[in-house]
């Protein structure tokens, strides 16, 4: 490839540091740890686990990370890429943190090279194990990296990043919706506790039947790509209906069974087209407004402390296999809301859903372009100057 080299990774590296074969002690506050589950699809999701802040200096023995570092998941599972934007955080076992060669190697080049198909390729090419499969950190420094001049590696990591800043912004954007129409409803649902109550069933329905022939081609929400946060599904797929719950544009979905229930999975479904019906698990409990009621106030229901713990405290089943039932859900009490009040709140929280749902459209958009982009730019077969005529 014209203009294009090939080296070990540990001969462009400046920096390698591996905490693998110690142990953290995990605190509830304290400084933020990198752990292999938070680093997913090129992003660093809100850290769970921290470690106490006077043993920061006594944990970071092996090295400090900078703001930039690339920091890769060696096993379980091996392969997910993120740049640090806080220098101020700890590593946790089964990540490792990578600094390129100052003009030799960019940190953002290192991230995409390693998230395309070619790096993930030579990443697995040179994992062990059987269960658990990893890589070794002495495999890890023989791994190829192809690259080009450094001022061409941040142009393509400027491009690449230019998408992902978009995507990031829309995800930042529909956060904050969620957040703060979450919070209007569990402030009104605590205003109005002690007000007159009524049952579930009685304002929305629970399971309603929708029709859909078996064999007949419709999108499909796995439970996969029901998500723990937000309320816009991950993504869906087409293929034959051959039975699952039933849904269309207005429905909540609730994973009912565990651990999905008590981590959080719930969706809105406001992106399919008019009349148009969809499925998915048969562990999912859908429930519809009725027609005095706003289709927003029962995901935003969904998403409420009280209402998760009664499902969660109501389940029933084996161990491993416990699950709430429709039946039960019907039979949650919610405290009347003044309707001017619920007017207020619904008109705000459908705005919420719309724009959230646009956004999320838009990133699986930008997407799709970065996810076309990267294999290309990094194999040289498109070249930048291709994307400026």
């Amino acid at each position: 490839m014209e203009q294009w080299k090939q080296d070990r990774l540990i001969d462009i590296l400046d920096t390698l540091i591996d905490y693998r074969g110690k142990t953290p002690n995990k605190v509830e506050r304290g400084i933020p740890l990198i752990t292999a589950k938070i680093v997913k699809n090129g992003r660093i999701e809100t850290p769970t686990e921290f470690l106490p802040a006077e043993e920061y200096r006594d944990w970071m023995v092996r090295g400090y990370p900078q703001v930039g570092d690339v920091v890769l998941t060696t096993e379980a599972p091996l392969g997910e890429v993120a740049q640090l934007k806080d220098d101020k955080i700890a590593l946790a076992q089964r990540i490792v943190c990578l600094r390129g060669k100052e003009d030799a190697l960019d940190n953002t080049y290192l991230k995409y090279f390693l998230m395309s198909n070619i790096g993930q390729y030579r990443l697995k090419a040179r994992e062990t194990g059987t269960t658990v499969t990893g890589i070794k950190q002495s495999e890890l420094k023989e791994v190829l990296i192809d690259y080009p001049n450094y001022e061409l590696q941040q142009k393509i990591a400027s491009i690449l990043s230019s998408l992902d800043s978009k995507i990031e912004l829309n995800r930042r954007i529909n956060d904050n919706l969620e957040q703060q129409a979450q919070a209007w409803l569990n402030e009104l649902l605590d205003r109005y506790a002690n007000s007159t109550t009524v049952l579930i069933h009685e304002i929305a329905e629970i399971n309603p039947k929708r029709n859909l022939s078996k064999g007949t081609s419709a999108k499909c929400i796995e439970m996969a790509n029901l998500p723990t946060t937000g309320s816009f599904p991950n993504g869906w797929i087409e293929k034959e209906y051959n039975g699952g719950m039933k849904f269309c544009n207005g429905d909540t979905l609730i994973a009912r069974i565990t651990p999905c229930l008590e981590n959080g999975k719930t969706a809105f479904i406001n992106f399919l087209d008019k009349n148009e019906i969809a499925y998915g698990s048969t562990e999912y409990i859908v429930i519809s407004a009725k027609s005095n009621y706003s289709s927003s106030f029962f995901y935003f229901l969904a998403r409420n402390h009280d209402f998760v713990d009664y499902a969660v405290k109501n389940m029933n089943g084996s161990s491993g296999r416990q699950r709430v039932s429709g039946d039960t859900i019907s039979k949650y009490r919610i405290p009347v809301i003044p309707r001017e009040k619920l007017e207020s709140f619904t008109n705000h929280a459908e705005i919420a859903l719309k724009t959230i749902k646009n956004n999320s459209l838009q990133n699986m958009r930008l997407s799709m372009t970065r996810d076309a982009l990267l294999p290309k730019l990094m194999s040289g077969e498109l070249k930048v100057n291709d994307l400026n005529s």
